[in-house]
């Protein structure tokens, strides 16, 4: 894996977020892995081993390196200069001492509109060391980057820090999306978390919409942002750019 990124043989794929009008706002920035031999590497494969070889704080700054190259080079490109992207952490990476130093030494770099940056976390992350994390979000928070809960509702939300942590949005689980239809409660719990998003003055993202009845009976309990194979899924920034004006 070290091989592989000195090859570079990891490349970012990109899949459209949108909103109500079915215009893309932004995207989320995922690893893919091209071996010479192997082919594509499925991510489900190659994370677990990045995260306990302990290549993820590599690899993990090496995709937000690459987003970051990204939102500059759209910075001065009309129709794209207001994208935002997302990119999803590793707890290993949080936990870093310099977490806060690498993330904005990345920004300094690049000359990347932190405005533009949106960092993803995920409930399982939050399990240690709370109030260690609340204060690096709040200093990167303080620097324009936004932050959004990914997987929310599947791990052991507390709404004691829930209402404590510098978040911008929450994000509903595609396993809720998924039966949103035909499982009553999977369909309540949807609508709950766009309450209590409201609520908390927070924004909220469904992922894993498939179909207009997912993203219309989402849009019926308030849930305006969207990403999932209705709207496209992860493809090279090349293929993602043309979509931008579809």
């Amino acid at each position: 894996m070290r091989a592989a990124l000195r090859d570079e043989e990891f490349c970012v794929f990109y899949q459209p977020q949108v909103n109500h009008h079915g215009m893309v706002v932004g995207a989320e920035a995922l690893v893919r892995w091209f071996h010479p031999v192997k082919g594509m590497v499925s991510p489900g494969q190659f994370i677990p081993l990045a995260e306990e070889t302990g290549m993820i704080l590599s690899l993990g700054q090496w995709v937000l390196r690459t987003a970051c190259l990204q939102l500059a080079d759209w910075e001065h490109k009309p129709g794209f200069n207001q994208l935002t992207i997302a990119v999803t952490g590793s707890a290993k990476q949080i936990y870093q001492n310099d977490y806060v130093e690498r993330g904005l030494r990345v920004l300094e770099e690049t000359g990347a509109n932190p405005a533009r940056l949106k960092l993803e976390l995920t409930e399982s992350m939050l399990l240690q060391d709370i109030e260690d994390i609340i204060v690096k979000m709040t200093l990167l928070r303080r620097r324009g980057i936004s932050f959004s809960l990914d997987d929310f509702g599947t791990g052991y939300s507390s709404l004691a820090y829930l209402k404590r942590l510098p978040l911008d949005q929450l994000k509903i689980d595609q396993s809720f999306v998924r039966d949103l239809l035909t499982d009553p409660n999977d369909n309540e719990i949807a609508k709950t978390i766009v309450t209590l998003a409201e609520s908390l003055n927070l924004n909220v993202i469904a992922e894993g919409v498939e179909t207009m009845a997912q993203r219309d009976r989402l849009a019926v309990h308030g849930c305006f942002t969207y990403q999932g194979y209705l709207f496209g899924r992860p493809v090279p920034i090349e293929d993602f750019s043309l979509s931008v004006f579809d």
